[in-house]
């Protein structure tokens, strides 16, 4: 995890999350690169912030970046909140989702076997939360992670004999660099297609609704430009009718930002939650999450 703090002169602040998965130092160079253009700059700003820092970089779009600019805008996103003494999702139009259906990653932590996969989905569903086929019935949802795994006809060859579980999606069955090799397991998968977290800014969902690669979008909010870059990219999906749910294995600050996105997105489905993190979460942070 990478934790910003932005401060202010009028004494509120705001903190922000980007993680790099392992290349940390490269996001921290780069975030010391955004706080020289910040220093002195009003930090109710957020959208001419956010114009200023993308479009002033010479490298565009890549992960270093967009996850630098994610987690400063997030910051001052919450520094704009408490400054008004409301929620994010008050800013972004108001409530629409009183409570936020989620789905779990982490829960088979340890697992091996088939055996011990089912015995972990039913203790997870004992926890209140949803798991897999044969240990918890049709009526609970399933989702297959591809990571990116594999290529075209495996992809095509994996999602067909997925059929029979009926899962909700299967997750990112290709590479995210090419969209057209996405499409072409979607053209011919008998089950639904999820992708995005490893895309960024709306430049880069642009393609993937018109390649029509998707069927539910997975953008990461400490990645692909921060709160409002997704209520954006939300917003592009709501017009192809395309579910919006967010990718979110992360910490504690993502969470609660993404979740002000659950609360007022109008296509808003699902949301990750990482129900086996480290051990020592609960001693950074006072989160209280009610399942």
């Amino acid at each position: 995890w990478v934790f910003i703090k932005v401060y202010t002169d009028e004494g509120v602040t705001g903190v922000g999350e980007g993680p790099l998965e392992y290349k940390e130092n490269s996001l921290c160079v780069a975030i010391e690169d955004l706080k020289r253009y910040l220093v002195g700059k009003s930090p109710l700003d957020i959208e001419a912030h956010y114009h200023n820092m993308y479009r002033d970089a010479y490298w565009r779009g890549g992960a270093v970046l967009m996850s630098a600019i994610s987690a400063v805008e997030m910051a001052l996103w919450d520094i704009n909140a408490k400054s008004l003494n409301v929620p994010v999702y008050r800013l972004l139009g108001g409530k629409i989702n009183e409570r936020v259906k989620i789905y779990v990653n982490g829960w088979f932590a340890g697992a091996k076997e088939p055996h011990e996969f089912a015995q972990k989905a039913k203790e997870t569903v004992d926890k209140g939360i949803k798991a897999i086929r044969d240990a918890v019935g049709n009526d609970i949802d399933l989702l297959i992670e591809g990571h990116g795994r594999y290529d075209v006809p495996t992809g095509i060859k994996i999602a067909k004999e997925l059929e029979q579980f009926k899962p909700k999606f299967f997750e990112e069955p290709v590479p995210q660099d090419n969209l057209d090799a996405l499409a072409a397991v979607r053209e011919k998968s008998p089950v639904a297609i999820s992708a995005g977290e490893r895309l960024y800014t709306r430049r880069s969902f642009k393609e993937l609704f018109e390649k029509r690669a998707a069927d539910y979008i997975q953008p990461d909010i400490s990645h692909a430009g921060g709160i409002m870059e997704l209520r954006k990219i939300a917003a592009m999906a709501e017009a192809y009718y395309i579910p919006f749910a967010p990718h979110n294995p992360s910490g504690p600050i993502a969470n609660a930002a993404t979740l002000q996105l659950a609360a007022c997105t109008p296509n808003f489905e699902i949301l990750e939650i990482m129900i086996s993190d480290v051990e020592w979460r609960a001693n950074i942070t006072d989160e209280c999450l009610e399942y």
